[in-house]
């Protein structure tokens, strides 16, 4: 590399005034800097009409919009989205449709959109719809085929018999387990006298699966994610799937599980929080404690009566249920959460953690063959602590 090279990468890395490396910029490094003074400096070289930043006009967002999606990959497009949603304060200007046109659909603008969903004018809601399916239909392509092979394995795996039909299906560590009374140390192997393997698959409901989802305004990302994954379960006949949204009141969304898109406009992303409502409306849901998992996602600041949300869930776990408590669905990494009522939860064995999307489908796999959550979650993620 240059040095000429060198300073118009620094030129570009440091924004303002060419005056500290001499270097000019030009052409499409000038549009990029622009955009991105527009943002982060309010204005730059090249891009006089942005020197005021990008203001509250839609028809100039929009052509910035634009610009950066011609300058930057969708991954730094969606960060730079996110950052002027917060920074320049454009929450309203997103329901205008040349606004959500020019937008790189992404789950953070998704869940902007399902917070303003009460006061979007008619003529914001097709394009806004067509923006909120694209999302969910990329989700479904990345996150399907993972989640059903994941359950569906679990599923086969958690049934057993003793009479397996072939090689392939035996459960070669349970059968040892069962047959170490019968190791012969001469020919150092185990005689098994009784086989362990994978039972034939049932069509019949085998699991009941309640998602409880926290609506509040910081949960937008675990919203979207958890309604495509509850949508993704609902299609799979060996589950029985519900699924609950909640603030201070509680919704089910059960009916609307067929269409992911739907289900998410049904949501109102915001207000108070209200968790052992939530759980108690749950509890009415489970017919088969010992067989139901139930995934309460939320960052457990309760508004309701704390001790008996944690009541309710020490009698659903008592009962056999499989509790699981995400703090968040998402991305973003570790959230804010409620550290007391994470540590009163781990203290009664009910692990609270952060999960990503793609870690989800292997989450349900160990809940379906009720392994350790709390173990699991120390192999797989970084666990908040309590």
């Amino acid at each position: 590399m240059d040095d000429g090279e060198r300073l118009r990468r620094w030129r570009l890395v440091l924004g303002g005034d060419a005056d500290g490396t001499g270097c000019a910029l030009s052409g499409t490094d000038a549009g990029m800097d622009g955009a991105l003074a527009a943002l982060y400096n309010g204005g730059g070289e090249g891009s006089r009409e942005r020197s005021a930043g990008l203001g509250a006009s839609a028809p100039r967002v929009a052509r910035w919009l634009g610009d950066i999606r011609s300058y930057f990959p969708s991954t730094v497009v969606q960060v730079m989205q996110k950052d002027a949603v917060e920074r320049l304060n454009l929450t309203r200007l997103m329901l205008e449709p040349e606004m959500l046109e020019a937008v790189e659909p992404d789950v953070h603008l998704v869940g902007t959109l399902l917070s303003l969903n009460r006061v979007m004018p008619e003529k914001a809601r097709e394009s806004a719809r067509a923006l909120v399916r694209k999302v969910v239909s990329e989700l479904e392509r990345r996150l399907v085929q993972k989640t059903k092979a994941a359950v569906t394995g679990a599923l086969d795996r958690s049934a057993r018999t003793h009479r397996p039909r072939r090689v392939a299906d035996i459960d070669w560590d349970r059968t040892i387990r069962a047959n170490l009374k019968n190791y012969l140390p001469e020919k150092n192997t185990v005689i098994p006298s009784r086989l362990v393997g994978y039972g034939r698959r049932q069509r019949a409901v085998q699991r009941e699966v309640v998602l409880c989802i926290d609506q509040s305004g910081s949960m937008a990302a675990s919203v979207v994610y958890s309604s495509v994954f509850g949508a993704v379960l609902a299609s799979m006949r060996s589950l029985r799937t519900s699924l609950v949204v909640f603030d201070t009141a509680v919704v089910d969304l059960t009916d609307q599980l067929h269409d992911p898109v739907e289900l998410l406009f049904g949501t109102q992303l915001g207000g108070g929080t209200d968790i052992n409502r939530a759980i108690a409306y749950s509890q009415g849901l489970i017919t088969r404690p010992t067989d139901s998992i139930f995934i309460l996602i939320s960052d457990l600041y309760e508004g309701g009566v704390r001790q008996e949300m944690l009541r309710r869930v020490a009698q659903m776990t008592a009962a056999g249920v499989q509790v699981i408590v995400l703090l968040a669905l998402s991305d973003e990494g570790a959230p804010f959460y409620d550290r007391e009522n994470a540590a009163a939860l781990a203290a009664m064995g009910v692990p609270a953690f952060a999960c990503t999307p793609d870690a989800f489908p292997d989450l349900m796999a160990a809940a379906i063959e009720r392994r350790d959550i709390g173990r699991w979650a120390e192999r797989h993620l970084e666990r908040p602590a309590g």
